[in-house]
């Protein structure tokens, strides 16, 4: 089993990948294999609507990231998007990307579990997640969930290291995603075993 983690931001060891590290680990801890995809910071188009795909199966605009991104994702078992939030919406570029990976390749991802995580400073988080969760439905992708909205809070990888609360969201997310493949695969149960709930509040200065 393999879940593909997109780092949707262009720093390849920012918040993001801070984020999606932690449920890295998790998975791996569950034997769940990962490989990453960072879009990187090279130029991407929009959709130009040409409906080119309908025909060949994949984009037609061959000279960016789009298409090897959808190939990684057919290729996986399960797909993390992971984006920081910008102006409460995730990274334009990688909704630009998205667009064309979905309208031309989404029937291939039916049925494969899905979840995004967002990175943000103060506010939006919840805007951003609800943006990048539609993809996965329209594509009836199965959502995996955590114990709140996959969201971690800070400007610096220092500091989402100190989001207790937003690190556990990461890791029950892992432990979610691992569960499903596995019932998925073989039929296991249930995880029963969860970690004392954290709780992070900003104005007590933690």
């Amino acid at each position: 089993m393999k879940v593909l983690l997109v780092n949707g931001s262009p720093k390849s060891n920012g918040c993001t990948y801070t984020a999606l590290d932690e449920v890295a680990k998790t998975l791996e801890k569950n034997g769940v294999g990962t490989e990453w995809f960072h879009i990187g910071t090279a130029p991407v188009r929009g959709c130009m609507g040409c409906g080119k795909c309908k025909t060949t199966g994949v984009c037609i605009i061959d000279d960016d990231i789009c298409n090897k991104l959808a190939d990684k994702i057919v290729e996986s078992d399960a797909v993390i998007v992971g984006s920081p939030v910008y102006f409460s919406g995730p990274n334009g570029v990688l909704c630009a990307i998205l667009d064309r990976v979905f309208y031309s390749r989404m029937r291939r991802f039916k049925h494969k579990p899905a979840a995004c995580v967002v990175s943000c400073r103060r506010g939006g988080a919840s805007a951003a997640f609800d943006r990048l969760n539609k993809y996965f439905t329209i594509a009836q992708m199965p959502l995996v969930s955590s114990q709140y909205w996959n969201a971690v809070h800070g400007m610096t990888p220092e500091h989402i290291l100190k989001d207790a609360e937003g690190l556990q969201i990461m890791r029950t997310l892992g432990n979610n995603m691992a569960w499903m493949l596995k019932n998925i695969e073989t039929g296991e149960p249930a995880p029963t075993s969860e970690e004392k709930r954290e709780f992070t509040c900003f104005h007590d200065g933690k």
